[in-house]
């Protein structure tokens, strides 16, 4: 499995943790930045993550900015990706098992890192459920192509 990471200023010390942390569990990763505390603009760093997961260049991705709902949206503005801002286990856990998130999001002004960690876990552990899911799932495929 091939992870992208990425951050504003605000996730970035959350994102060093857990890119430690998936060094260490031997998770292969890209780190697309941003690269330090210094004021960044989260859309930037967003969208490189959610377009290599929507074109298939990464399986995953895991995005960080301070509350979680910033890189939440601008992920989800991607054709193809379910991004899911997550802050506890059972989030973590139905967000893949029911909607097949394909990016996590964290808040790392409001969410402990090892808290964080355990997440990360239960987030890239978690199959899939299909059957009535895969149907939702295509529901929301279909209203991409909307212009609603």
């Amino acid at each position: 499995m091939k992870i992208g990471i990425g951050s504003d200023h605000a996730g970035f010390e959350l994102k060093e943790y857990i890119k430690q942390e998936l060094k260490n569990m031997r998770i292969d990763f890209v780190d697309y930045g941003t690269n330090s505390t210094a004021s960044v603009d989260y859309p930037d760093y967003g969208k490189l993550v959610a377009q290599d997961v929507a074109k298939g260049k990464l399986d995953r991705g895991i995005l960080f900015c301070g509350s979680g709902i910033g890189m939440n949206i601008v992920a989800n503005k991607i054709k193809g990706i379910r991004a899911a801002s997550c802050y506890d286990l059972y989030t973590a856990k139905m967000s893949r098992s029911h909607n097949d998130t394909n990016i996590l999001v964290l808040g790392g002004r409001v969410i402990g890192k090892e808290l964080a960690l355990e997440i990360v876990k239960v987030w890239l552990e978690t199959p899939f459920e299909g059957g009535r899911h895969l149907e939702r799932i295509k529901k929301i495929h279909r209203l991409e192509g909307n212009n609603i």
